[in-house]
């Protein structure tokens, strides 16, 4: 399928922004040295920041370049969603490895609320989980809808070395879900309980907190 192109690209002028994925459902034969040629079905990635409204600054399997604004917005091109939700959610490191490197938001946010890090620890994908953690500007104990942290999931689902690798992290395991639970309420596990309760203790700055906590489960 063809689509009218400007005259000419501009100079490629790469900038870092938001950036979305999409799928390319027909083939695209470039016709200049600073267009990028692609094939069906493969991953496109798109800064929101373009050097003007004709053409995308684009990178695909790691190589920059220019294709026509007309051709991605359109029936040419199909967006994904929350890519590097999905990576995470599936453990899928290939996929995540690549989001990463093509700058896809780290912290952005799905319908629920939720970042890359909280499905991956949902899911227990401990390379997924200590490759998002190595991302300098990872959110680590980002709240979802319902309140809920990484660390919530973790702790809920039983991923012991999640739960590690999150609190080494300096996950706050203070944090209450809407249900007024922390991520120690929430837990299942001995073992997991027992590391949030050593990373409780040890957190000074949240003694009183962690005081807190001990009198509500006196009560209880």
């Amino acid at each position: 399928m063809s689509s009218t192109r400007p005259a000419a690209p501009p100079p490629p002028t790469p900038k870092p922004g938001r950036v979305k994925v999409y799928r390319a459902l027909y083939d695209f034969q470039a016709r200049s040295d600073q267009e990028l040629t692609f094939t069906e079905g493969e991953l496109m990635y798109v800064s929101d920041e373009q050097p003007n409204k004709d053409w995308f600054q684009a990178s695909i399997g790691g190589k920059k370049g220019l294709v026509p604004a007309n051709y991605v917005i359109s029936e040419n091109m199909e967006e994904l969603p929350n890519p590097l939700h999905e990576a995470a959610r599936r453990g899928n490191m290939d996929m995540l490895a690549e989001c990463l490197r093509e700058r896809v938001s780290v912290n952005s946010l799905d319908k629920s609320g939720s970042t890359p890090l909280y499905w991956a620890a949902h899911g227990g994908h401990l390379a997924a989980v200590d490759m998002l953690l190595k991302e300098t500007k990872v959110a680590v104990s980002v709240q979802n809808k319902l309140g809920d942290t990484p660390l919530h999931a973790a702790a809920y689902k039983g991923h012991t070395e999640c739960v590690r690798l999150l609190l080494e992290a300096s996950a706050n395991a203070f944090i209450r879900n809407q249900d007024q639970k922390l991520p120690i309420d929430v837990s299942k596990d001995a073992d997991i309980a027992a590391l949030l309760d050593k990373a409780m203790k040890e957190n000074r700055i949240n003694e009183q907190e962690y005081a807190e906590y001990l009198s509500d489960s006196d009560a209880d």
